[in-house]
């Protein structure tokens, strides 16, 4: 029944848009017949937003992948950099939720861990909404910032790097074989600014998985019950994007192309100063204005990402 749900879902844009494009043709054989110039304009109209419409569709066909259409885990970690990366991923943070909220998708903040002093260390979020990991995908690598330090009593510039992570959100009903005995559980005091149950009370959980070593934290959940699902929902995803990673690299292998580490596949630079610049390292995609990127103006860039990713796997 879900499947089933998905494909209509799937199927009733282009529906919708048959049904506009039948209404739009008798509007104009009534203007022509008729000779009515004021509905063959209001038709000309409807037919340029029609195809925009179109055009974004057929955009999306592109995304193709098991997951692409489903739910994402979206993770940022501060790098190297005390209290300037730790704002950084917060500024991240912010963005991508600007976005989802620009998509209407639904996001819940599952861990989050504070800086000392400003900003985050890491956080992880669920996005839902349709073609949430399709299009996210595009975010995964370290993003750089370079600009003057607020931080810096010197008022020197800085340049920040912050892991983002990126996996498919993995319903309990998806196969990623995980035994009970590989999982070991622990429960420990969450810190932060404060609150009444920071250092009394067992606030967080983390579940590893020893073969692999991933640990996972969930500290949002309100009981312990709740927190060690949401943990081994997100463990789960992990270990699913991992073996996605293994596929995607082999047939790259094959053709004798160069893997870059994880760590150091940096994709986007942020530059606030000494001039203004966001710049996608991959496509070449650039713009001067970048607060309203940073607002979660990402769309150009993750279409843009989408477009170069199907040229270079020819597809």
């Amino acid at each position: 029944m879900r499947q089933l749900a998905a494909v209509r879902e799937e199927i009733a844009p282009w529906l919708e848009i048959g049904r506009q494009a039948e209404e739009l043709r008798g509007l104009l054989e009534l203007a022509i017949e008729d000779e009515e110039r004021s509905v063959a304009e209001e038709v000309a109209v409807g037919a340029a937003e029609l195809a925009g419409r179109l055009e974004e569709l057929e955009f999306q066909l592109q995304l193709s992948g098991p997951y692409d259409r489903g739910p994402a885990l979206l993770a940022v970690h501060a790098g190297a950099g005390g209290t300037e990366a730790q704002d950084w991923a917060q500024m991240l943070l912010r963005m991508y939720l600007r976005w989802a909220e620009r998509h209407r998708y639904q996001t819940e903040i599952l861990d989050l861990s504070e800086g000392e002093e400003a900003g985050i260390k890491s956080a992880t979020i669920e996005v839902r909404g349709p073609l949430a990991y399709g299009y996210l995908k595009s975010e995964r690598g370290v993003p750089r910032l370079v600009r003057l330090s607020p931080f810096d009593q010197a008022h020197r510039r800085h340049t920040s790097f912050v892991l983002v992570e990126v996996m498919p959100l993995v319903e309990s009903d998806v196969a990623v074989e995980i035994r009970p005995d590989d999982v070991k559980l622990d429960t420990f005091r969450s810190g932060g600014p404060g609150g009444q149950n920071v250092n009394k009370v067992n606030t967080a959980v983390r579940q590893k998985h020893v073969p692999s070593g991933i640990a996972i934290t969930c500290s949002t959940e309100r009981s312990q019950l709740q927190k060690r699902e949401t943990a081994m929902k997100m463990l789960r995803s992990k270990l699913l994007e991992i073996e996605l990673e293994k596929r995607e690299r082999q047939p790259a292998e094959l053709k004798g192309e160069h893997i870059e580490a994880a760590w150091g596949n940096q994709i986007r630079n942020y530059v606030l100063h000494p001039y203004r610049l966001v710049k996608d390292e991959r496509t070449g995609l650039e713009t001067t204005d970048t607060a309203a990127v940073l607002d979660g103006d990402l769309d150009r860039y993750i279409k843009a990402y989408l477009a170069w990713s199907v040229g270079r796997d020819g597809r």
